[in-house]
């Protein structure tokens, strides 16, 4: 019997960035909470974000925020210590680490992911004539802006990629933590699928965690051991044991093709083993360029506080990658995203999951 089961909606919960200072929360240093430097006759302009607890070398989410900010401070010819970075060990350090980053005088501050979007809110009206970005989420106050992404589209692209290259008719997703973020992935990774063949098995777990590696391989090998060969993930570090699972088992001579779908940055460089790759494709999700065009506003005078600003497909702020579709796969492929791109394909975005009662 199938009831319809409404997915939890944390208010502080999110697919976020980690970064490794040197140790605990309120670490100090070059990349993970210095204070701004004085160069010549003015203060240089100053930005740093908040992390979660996946790790800046993530190889994801995290990582790709951080590239971002360095690459930022490149491109407008500012000293290393223009962007830095506050390690949260525990999601007890985000509100002393937000109080950190303002007390050292850091123009604008990034919490990064949904789950700082409680701090955010409190440090941020603590703070009014201050400037505080959100990633993931949204912070309806003056003094923040908030930068949101159409997860689902890219997400529908990985779901059709996976049921077109499925030889068993049974695929997985594994979540990091449920929210609405994560469920935007499930969502669109889900109906990616079905639009290509509603028959195909959809094996849908979630790690709660969004760094705990083992959790994440333990999961890949029951869905592989149950038969399913492609797997997306959505769970930041998580993914790294997903991908160890996978190359793994194929090292060990698997009778059949295993795949991971990579997420936010492109993954292919995970999937290498000895004889191949087991990386199907990534989605992107371009945290760091929507990171610079922010921060780059508000440089200019032009901070955008108050407002949400979505980027999918057609603002160029996600994209999927190829990897190693088949050509006939990648052509629908290619002609459902520019139909998503032209608004002639709209994707559910989120909120309800059918889940079978167990009797």
């Amino acid at each position: 019997m199938a009831n319809w089961k409404k997915l939890a909606m944390f208010g502080t919960s999110a697919l976020l960035l980690a970064a490794c200072g040197n140790g605990g929360g309120t670490d100090e240093g070059t990349d993970n909470g210095a204070a701004p430097e004085e160069g010549g006759d003015e203060e240089q302009f100053t930005i740093s974000m908040v992390t979660d607890t996946g790790g800046v070398d993530d190889r994801s989410f995290n990582e790709s925020a951080w590239e971002g900010m360095q690459e930022w401070a490149e491109e407008n010819d500012l000293s290393e210590d223009a962007v830095s970075y506050y390690q949260s060990d525990t999601e007890s350090d985000y509100v002393p680490n937000l109080n950190n980053a303002t007390n050292d005088g850091h123009d604008i501050i990034y919490g990064i992911g949904f789950l700082l979007e409680d701090p955010i809110q409190t440090i941020a009206e603590q703070n009014p004539d201050r400037m505080y970005g959100i990633v993931d989420s949204v912070v309806d106050l003056d003094n923040v802006v908030s930068l949101n992404f159409n997860d689902h589209e890219n997400s529908y692209l990985a779901g059709m990629a996976a049921a077109l290259t499925t030889e068993t008719d049974k695929v997985g997703f594994i979540g990091g933590i449920e929210g609405p973020i994560i469920d935007r992935f499930q969502t669109g990774f889900t109906e990616g699928v079905a639009a290509v063949d509603d028959s195909i098995e959809v094996d849908i777990q979630y790690a709660n965690s969004f760094s705990d590696t083992a959790a994440g391989q333990q999961i890949a090998a029951a869905m592989y051991s149950n038969g399913a060969d492609v797997i997306f993930h959505a769970s930041g570090a998580v993914g790294n044991g997903v991908f160890q699972e996978a190359r793994n088992r194929m090292e060990d001579g698997s009778d059949i093709d295993l795949w991971v779908i990579g997420v936010d940055q492109d993954q292919e460089a995970e999937g290498e083993w000895a004889d191949g790759n087991v990386t199907l494709a990534s989605t992107i999700k371009k945290v760091g360029q929507a990171i610079k065009l922010s921060a780059n506003e508000a440089k200019d005078g032009n901070f955008k506080g108050g407002e949400n600003i979505s980027y999918g497909f057609a603002e160029d702020g996600i994209d999927f990658t190829r990897g190693f579709i088949e050509d006939e796969a990648w052509e629908q492929i290619e002609e459902a995203r520019e139909q998503i791109t032209n608004g002639e394909l709209e994707v559910k975005e989120f909120t309800y999951t059918e889940v079978e009662d167990a009797e």
